[in-house]
């Protein structure tokens, strides 16, 4: 990475949840030129907007996270939105980055790529044994392809294209808008707004018994920006924090931390999603030395923390 120093690196979504803790790391380690497109000015869902970016930012590393991206609910009810801007962006980017020669194309998939009854804990070479849980395939399967074209691309032309797995993140700056969040903002605004209000009840999804793995959005940055400045290869990598919790388990702990007193009723008629995901991460730490440092825990306290200190007319 250090011809990259003082060289152009392009981070889209870069103003997102996971894009701002990337660029963070970046400067933090001295990359100094870095371009973040903003979509009022850029939609890289047209070739002719990415195109215009590349001749006037000239990037020698893409770091792709922007993703059209939502809870189950989100996903659900926008499976052709999901699959085509997301299978869109990642197909032209890769396809410009080579016109343009790009020196190296990080793409960051989902842990949503993954087959429905992939073996617990997932191993990267599970990936294509079965087809991903109904509720999220669309998504998951759109940005699986960025896999396959890297790999395909690497084949070809030689081109340097690695693609990274993470699980389910969380932290201070998530989404907590109720209409496209994922599990943990949508479960502490649940709780917080309850006891706010003097609710006796809150309702969740499911049944409880899913289980998920969920990685802290400063591990997910320093893991992805180690990628890119280690890792070369083909193979896709997971990114995450090795362990697994059941959402029953993780609502009494939301519960606990947000201090709500009131009663949790469940939802059977709600989906529950994938029943099982938890990555193994042990390819990630063979190959550019990540493992996860946040404790489950201090995180949540965190995020809760930061959701709350925010001014109420802004949750």
């Amino acid at each position: 990475m250090k011809s990259w120093e003082s060289r152009s690196i392009i981070v889209t979504g870069g103003n997102g949840f996971l894009g701002r803790a990337v660029v963070e790391k970046l400067k933090s380690k001295g990359y100094g030129s870095i371009v973040v497109p903003r979509s009022r000015e850029y939609d890289l869902r047209k070739e002719s907007d990415i195109r215009r970016l590349f001749d006037t930012s000239k990037p020698k590393l893409v770091i792709h996270l922007a993703a059209v991206v939502g809870g189950i609910g989100a996903n659900r009810d926008n499976p052709g939105k999901f699959f085509y801007d997301n299978a869109i962006m990642g197909i032209q980017l890769i396809e410009l980055s080579r016109q343009f020669g790009v020196e190296k194309f990080v793409g960051v998939g989902t842990i949503c790529a993954y087959p429905k009854f992939t073996p617990v804990p997932f191993k990267e070479d599970d990936l294509w044994n079965g087809y991903p849980e109904e509720t999220n395939a669309p998504y998951g399967l759109a940005k699986k392809m960025m896999l396959v074209q890297g790999q395909a691309y690497r084949q070809q032309y030689g081109f340097n294209a690695i693609y990274l797995l993470p699980v389910n993140l969380y932290g201070p700056g998530d989404n907590f808008d109720p209409s496209s969040s994922h599990v943990i903002p949508a479960l502490i605004k649940k709780c917080i707004d309850a006891r706010n209000r003097g609710d006796k009840e809150i309702i969740v999804w499911g049944d409880g018994n899913a289980t998920r793995e969920f990685l802290y959005v400063d591990d997910a940055a320093e893991a992805i920006v180690l990628a890119a400045e280690k890792f070369n290869d083909p193979d896709p990598v997971n990114i995450g924090a090795g362990f697994e919790i059941s959402i029953k388990d993780l609502i009494h702990l939301i519960v606990r931390l947000t201090r709500y007193s009131g009663k949790i009723v469940w939802d059977a008629s709600k989906p529950n999603g994938q029943p099982r995901r938890m990555l193994d991460t042990a390819r990630a730490e063979r190959h550019f030395g990540f493992k996860a440092k946040t404790p489950f825990e201090i995180g949540l306290s965190k995020t809760i923390e930061w959701y709350e200190t925010r001014p109420f007319s802004n949750r």
